[in-house]
């Protein structure tokens, strides 16, 4: 009775490895469309913030140019350009020089 019974079951069996490969098909397509969904998040996100970094370093070489730094310069710092007769030319060593304090000529 015990080989009848068997037989009996296998359609059974059968129907039941046939639903649960369809399912996990059905599952594993799922997962690889979430996964590609967040992929394609994380690659929008990594465009955005590489486009944020080069705004910014855009920016900062604007903001660093020697015109713009020269103009704040003279405008806000009330700096002046240097003068021919403003350069100190030391001779010697550079250990001298070292050894020397500097000495910043007060303008009148």
């Amino acid at each position: 009775m015990s080989s009848e019974n068997f037989r009996q079951l296998k359609p059974f069996c059968s129907v039941l490895i046939l639903i649960f490969t369809f399912f996990s098909l059905v599952f594993l397509q799922m997962e690889e469309r979430r996964l590609g969904y967040s992929v394609l998040k994380l690659s929008r996100a990594y465009k955005k913030v590489q486009e944020e970094k080069f705004a910014r370093e855009i920016k900062l070489v604007k903001i660093t140019r020697p015109q713009l730094l020269e103009s704040l310069a003279q405008s806000k710092f009330t700096l002046k350009k240097i003068q021919a007769d403003q350069i100190i030319h030391l001779s010697g060593s550079t250990s001298m020089a070292a050894d020397t304090p500097l000495v910043r000529k007060k303008e009148l």
